[in-house]
C-alpha cells in the first residue's frame, strides 16, 4: 500500500484520480447535505496501483481490478 494524500471534504480532489472516481466522491459529498463535515477529510491510498479513497466516516470508494468504481457505505 502506498500512502497518497488527505484533503478536506468539499475541496478539489487530487488530479491523479480518474474522472469516474472524482464523480463518485462528488456523489458521496452530495449525500452529506445537512451534515456538519467541516472537520471531515478524505484519505487517498493506493493498493495494487488502484486508488482507495476513504472518508472519515468510513465510506470507501474503490476501483476494482476491472476498472469499475464502487462506493462502500459506512457499516452501522
Amino acid at each position: 500500500m502506498q500512502l497518497g494524500t488527505r484533503w478536506v471534504v468539499g475541496t478539489a480532489a487530487p488530479a491523479t484520480l480518474s474522472p469516474d472516481v472524482i464523480s463518485a466522491i462528488t456523489a458521496v459529498e452530495g449525500d452529506l447535505e445537512g451534515v456538519d463535515v467541516s472537520q471531515w477529510r478524505w484519505t487517498l491510498t493506493w493498493l495494487e496501483r488502484r486508488p482507495v479513497v476513504e472518508l472519515d466516516d468510513g465510506t470507501t470508494i474503490r476501483v476494482d481490478a476491472d476498472g469499475a468504481v464502487t462506493i462502500h457505505p459506512t457499516e452501522d
